[in-house]
């Protein structure tokens, strides 16, 4: 689909503006509502505290799933500012006809060379959602968009290094992991321009390029302020989830699957969506999978980056629930199928 315009028609509603920034925000609550609302979240608390609470907060299982919680949620937070930071800055300073000049005109040319320009951004895929929301907001063909968000989390130096520190000695998996990568990304990129539709899309209203008269510096404050805040809340939900798993499953489903190549496969694919390990950190943990196979492990480090749970969070919040449901389940399977044939070939 090549439908830019078509998108910036959808996201065209008369909503209330702040003066002088073109960033529209809602009406402030009424005190009243405030109020009621602080004197239930109190009452909450103290009927919990009263039955109990303080005895479950302090259990070992809570104090994991607190601790994992946390540690996702840091991990992938420095990455979240970097997206939001660049987001942000292409908004404010980087002209609309950049990105036009840039790609090819013609949009099946211009999503593998969006898939091949992950190649130099060193983020993760925290980095990766608000950043594509920004091309798209200044034209940039959703399909090569979205081609770049997968693919700029996968196959960025920083991850191909850490794939080699974390398996030594075999610099196949380097290299299926990034041709499988990079596969998946311009697939999804051409799916999307056969099957996608502007509908699907429902990206939060906000100011989009610079503005005569206005301060670049201002806008690109405003710019951060909205994507930080509305992605941070959708990280922490998908760092919840994934405490949630690693708490509740213990360890002996793993060596129940491992044995079957393709049980192995499909647990590690969905292992990897639930975990949302950072990329930078996942070929580690691909590693310590030593009773799987190699294309068990591949296939852990081709889904994580494109789908796990975080990210599926902070699609949602970018670009809607429509759109996060179809896109990452399309993802998921067309990058197992792609590591289950780059593993035969190369492992």
């Amino acid at each position: 689909m090549n439908e830019p315009d078509g998108l910036v028609k959808d996201l065209r509603v008369d909503a209330p503006r702040q003066p002088g920034t073109g960033i529209t925000r809602g009406g402030p609550a009424p005190a009243s509502v405030l109020a009621a609302g602080a004197v239930s979240a109190l009452a909450v608390a103290g009927l919990a505290w009263a039955a109990g609470a303080a005895d479950w907060l302090t259990h070992p299982g809570f104090r994991a799933w607190q601790t994992i919680c946390v540690a996702v949620t840091v991990q992938a937070l420095p990455f979240l500012v970097l997206g939001t930071l660049i987001s942000g800055a292409v908004n404010a300073f980087v002209p609309a006809h950049v990105f036009s000049k840039a790609l090819p005109r013609n949009p099946a040319l211009a999503v593998p060379v969006a898939s091949a320009a992950g190649i130099v951004l060193p983020g993760c895929e925290c980095a990766s959602v608000p950043v594509a929301g920004s091309l798209i907001r200044r034209g940039v063909t959703p399909a090569a968009a979205f081609a770049f968000l997968l693919s700029a989390p996968a196959v960025n130096p920083i991850v191909l290094t850490a794939t080699a520190v974390a398996f030594p000695g075999t610099p196949e998996m380097v290299a299926a992991r990034l041709i499988a990568s990079l596969a998946v990304s311009a697939a999804m990129g051409w799916l999307w321009l056969k099957l996608g539709r502007a509908e699907w899309l429902r990206m939060p209203v906000r100011h989009t390029g610079h503005q005569d008269g206005h301060s670049r510096w201002e806008e690109f404050r405003l710019g951060f302020q909205h994507d930080f805040l509305h992605a941070g809340g959708f990280l922490v939900l998908g760092a919840m989830a994934a405490a949630t798993f690693n708490v509740t499953v213990p360890r002996s489903v793993l060596d129940t699957f491992s044995g079957s190549p393709w049980m192995s496969v499909l647990f590690l694919a969905g292992l990897a969506i639930v975990l949302a390990v950072c990329s930078e950190a996942d070929a580690f943990v691909a590693a310590s999978l030593t009773g799987f196979s190699p294309t068990a492990r591949l296939t852990f480090m081709v889904v994580g980056p494109m789908v796990d749970v975080k990210l599926i969070a902070l699609q949602a919040g970018t670009f809607g629930r429509a759109f996060a449901l179809r896109f990452s389940t399309a993802t998921a399977v067309v990058a197992v199928l792609c590591s289950v044939l780059v593993g035969w070939w190369l492992l």
